[in-house]
């Protein structure tokens, strides 16, 4: 798989924990930098995890699924990427009256925002991705836009996180259809 899909899908994945991040960041009065760094490396750290627990699952289940694979990536890229839509409408504000940097919080919120990744781990198996590659890409980018987030939502506030949230769905329904079709129109090459 080529690295601006990898890209592009660590972009759309990331987006959840980046609008948690912005989130955080307008709850946090006075940001220090490690503070700003604890929440980024705790969501690039699960999202980076995630992928691969979802691909050790979908090594399990390739041969059995490879008839249709390219529906379920394009099926759970399509999920993912709906629901993060929808929740970009249905926000709450995850960390207005908590302490976002108390541990459980945030390994809690780290975990929510990386489920999506576990699916998209369960897509990389079914295509054959290699998953190291994946999963730093996945885990520095998501890691890389918390870090900004926080310090975005500390000046801005909650402006711009409904539109990132709709931002990665819209990312995540793309590039499972550019998937789909690819798949579909090889599969037609070859039978002709």
């Amino acid at each position: 798989m080529d690295l601006l899909i990898i890209f592009g899908i660590a972009v759309g994945l990331a987006m959840d924990a980046l609008a948690v991040s912005v989130a955080n960041g307008f709850s946090i009065k006075k940001i220090k930098l490690h503070q700003a760094l604890r929440i980024a490396l705790a969501f690039g750290l699960f999202q980076a995890a995630m992928p691969v627990v979802g691909w050790a699952l979908g090594m399990t289940f390739t041969g059995i699924i490879q008839s249709f694979d390219h529906w379920i990536v394009f099926g759970l890229l399509s999920i993912i990427g709906a629901k993060m839509i929808y929740e970009s409408f249905h926000m709450d504000k995850s960390c207005q009256n908590k302490n976002c940097l108390h541990f459980p919080t945030l390994l809690l919120l780290s975990l929510a925002t990386s489920i999506d990744a576990l699916a998209a781990g369960l897509s990389f198996a079914i295509i054959g991705m290699r998953i190291m590659l994946a999963v730093l890409i996945i885990g520095g980018v998501t890691a890389l836009l918390c870090f900004a987030g926080v310090y975005i939502g500390n000046r801005i506030g909650h402006f711009f996180e409904n539109k990132l949230e709709f931002t990665g769905g819209i990312i995540l329904i793309a590039i499972g259809a550019k998937i789909l079709i690819e798949h579909l129109l090889l599969h037609e090459c070859v039978s002709i």
